[in-house]
């Protein structure tokens, strides 16, 4: 079973020093939460992030929303053959069990995420785990999960098609897609990727990306 993970994702809770800008304070009120309870969210916390610290990599949850739709919603995840995580901007990681239906409404997503980050982990009505989450580093998750080769996406990588590639990957390796808006792979990230590839001159959005090597992958296994 060969793993993803959606790496330096866009996903985080409003960080303490901007829980008191107004643009937060106000939308968490709209939302009857506290603002430490709602996700970053650049479409109404503009003004707020304004210069943060790693500001391209944040406060997009409606990207890493979209790839986690298209990882969860195919043969390859509804058969039980991938795993799935998300490492975030600030080193959380979300481990999706079995058969996990993602909301495909954004706002019910956010809801979903908001509840883990409170609670730890979602369980179904017979108990079984569905999302949890835990502090752990990119380098701690890829210990964990051991892989043959970790192979990355980036504009920086070698030029290959997305068929070669899928014919590299073996039931053991990890496939790491940047689950941020714009720029590259840390250092710290990028040091411990294998294979880093390129498939396109152009910057392609993430769950683009992520849609043609998945497919491409399973015609390697289901044809």
């Amino acid at each position: 079973m060969f793993s993803l993970v959606l790496s330096e994702s866009a996903l985080e809770l409003v960080p303490y020093e901007l829980e008191n800008h107004p643009s937060v304070v106000s939308h968490a009120r709209r939302l009857g939460k506290n603002p430490f309870e709602i996700l970053l969210d650049n479409s109404w916390h503009f003004a707020a992030m304004r210069g943060i610290n790693n500001e391209m990599k944040r406060g997009r949850p409606d990207l890493v929303h979209f790839s986690i739709l298209e990882a969860t919603t195919i043969p390859l995840y509804l058969q039980n053959k991938m795993r799935l995580y998300v490492h975030t901007v600030d080193d959380k990681v979300i481990s999706f069990g079995e058969n996990v239906h993602i909301p495909k409404s954004y706002h019910r997503f956010a809801g979903v995420i908001e509840k883990l980050y409170r609670e730890k982990k979602i369980t179904s009505g017979n108990g079984d785990m569905l999302l949890t989450i835990e502090d752990k580093t990119f380098s701690e998750l890829l210990d964990d999960i051991n892989p043959s080769k970790t192979f990355g996406f980036s504009t920086n990588g070698k030029k290959n098609t997305y068929e070669e590639i899928a014919a590299e990957i073996s039931d053991n390796a990890c496939v790491v897609f940047g689950g941020f808006q714009k720029g590259h792979f840390s250092d710290i990230i990028q040091g411990k990727i294998t294979d880093l590839y390129s498939v396109g001159d152009e910057s392609f959005e993430g769950h683009v990306v992520i849609a043609r090597m998945l497919y491409e992958y399973e015609k390697t296994i289901f044809m």
